[in-house]
């Protein structure tokens, strides 16, 4: 019988390896390095290197995802590294801009020479105001908006954000910065310190929780929630305060800004000066400055106004029209009023030498004060809303009036209702004299040493 090869026919034979042709049949092998028994249905040879192969596809996948992993986390650290180092650089860069280290010698310097400002960090006044949120905010004012913040320990301040300062003025503010933290009158709003790593720097306040002195005159109701007598030592503690910043303090300090809206009023409605926002330095061997006129309508001096001369006169004006706020109950300036009471200090002077005053008057006024009270206050108020700023008082002087009526037995004074009038002094400022108005219980014999008879300077 014939052998029949059946290798040398595919169509023989189902093996996908290698054919070897036997007596009578085959056998089928896989080439080295395959496995299988080389037969179509015995699942043929597969090679170890393709088994293999679909082992690194996995491996390099994973190993892709690792790499891209490591990449992002690496990438994010370097941006956020990168972006610390730049604000970094920003805090830095605006510290030096805003006379950072300008203030910081003056600190050192001034060691051991009573109270000093802190400098504190941007991150420490967004903690104390949450990232300045909108419901912190106590007022806005044409030098600032101011946030009520609190710092470690539970301590209430009032952080404030300034208008940029001028970079050619940083040592400028950087002195009053540090002047006004040295300042300690009861009745001057405290400067705590300030930050200057922000564009814009930041200056902390002691927190006054009474609101503002405009708000207590002008309340929703129409109605001053404030007492005759009470305005009375407002005004007294007011000029007090003024007094001590342009005589006593270091270097005097011109307010520039004086009106109901920057007298803070605290727990027991004592009142506190505040906003210096607009203050200006006066060298010593200088009694006015050439500036930018600054101001509020209805407060500013008209001569300040048209010379942009500003001396200590120029608060003095202010102060006659807050006066004449206190005595009427009115805002300043208002243009609903008609065109002769839109000036409500221009009016009040104009009624006062008609002899018609008391149409003008708060009904609290009219029936808590005396007619020499009144009649000494509105006096007073004329004399510092004087055009010629030489002509008006010395704060000290207006000061030491006011305080006399708060040192008054309420029973000295003779109550005439409904027939209040106002004598003139004469209209020489060196020929003015308190005997008319104020009698001699009005007196503090130790702040008046040559008795009733005191002369406005």
């Amino acid at each position: 019988m014939q052998n029949v090869n059946e290798c040398e026919d595919q169509n023989s034979n189902p093996c996908v390896g290698i054919c070897i042709n036997t007596k009578g049949s085959y056998n089928c092998t896989c080439p080295t390095g395959s496995s299988g028994d080389g037969r179509k249905d015995g699942g043929g040879c597969v090679s170890d290197t393709i088994k293999r192969e679909k082992f690194p596809i996995l491996s390099v996948t994973l190993g892709t995802s690792f790499a891209l992993l490591f990449v992002i986390v690496a990438s994010s650290w370097l941006y956020l590294f990168v972006k610390k180092r730049k604000l970094i650089k920003l805090k830095q860069k605006f510290f030096q801009q805003n006379g950072g280290f300008l203030l910081m010698q003056q600190i050192h310097s001034n060691e051991g020479g009573g109270d000093t400002s802190k400098i504190f960090t941007a991150k420490e006044l967004k903690l104390a105001t949450n990232n300045y949120d909108k419901n912190l905010i106590l007022g806005r004012g044409g030098f600032g908006t101011v946030y009520k913040g609190t710092l470690p320990g539970d301590r209430i301040v009032a952080i404030k954000k300034s208008e940029k300062v001028d970079p050619t003025q940083v040592e400028e503010f950087i002195n009053e910065v540090v002047l006004l933290a040295q300042i300690n009158h009861r009745n001057v709003m405290k400067l705590l310190g300030c930050c200057l790593e922000t564009e814009v720097p930041l200056l902390v306040y002691e927190y006054i929780c009474n609101g503002t002195l405009f708000q207590h005159i002008h309340s929703n109701n129409g109605v001053s929630s404030i007492s005759f007598h009470s305005r009375l030592r407002i005004a007294a503690e007011t000029a007090s305060a003024l007094a001590y910043l342009h005589s006593a303090a270091a270097i005097p300090i011109i307010h520039r800004d004086i009106k109901s809206a920057n007298i803070l009023l605290d727990k027991n409605y004592t009142a506190k000066v505040a906003d210096f926002g607009a203050s200006r330095l006066i060298p010593l061997e200088q009694t006015e400055l050439s500036t930018k006129v600054l101001g509020t309508r209805g407060y500013l001096d008209p001569e300040y106004h048209y010379t942009g001369q500003l001396t200590d006169k120029s608060d003095f004006y202010s102060f006659g029209a807050l006066i004449v706020e206190l005595l009427t109950a009115k805002k300043p300036f208002s243009s609903n009023r008609p065109e002769e009471q839109i000036n409500l200090a221009q009016y009040f002077v104009s009624l006062m030498g008609e002899n018609r005053l008391l149409e003008l008057l708060d009904t609290r006024v009219v029936n808590e004060g005396t007619q020499k009270e009144i009649t000494a206050v509105a006096e007073l108020a004329k004399r510092c809303l004087n055009l010629t700023g030489e002509e008006r008082p010395t704060m000290r002087k207006v000061a030491d009036v006011l305080e006399s009526f708060r040192k008054v037995d309420a029973r000295a004074w003779v109550r005439q209702p409904n027939s209040v009038t106002f004598a003139k002094l004469p209209s020489e400022p060196k020929d003015l004299y308190l005997v008319p108005l104020i009698s001699s219980t009005a007196v503090d014999s130790e702040q008046y040493s040559s008795g009733t008879e005191q002369q406005f300077q």
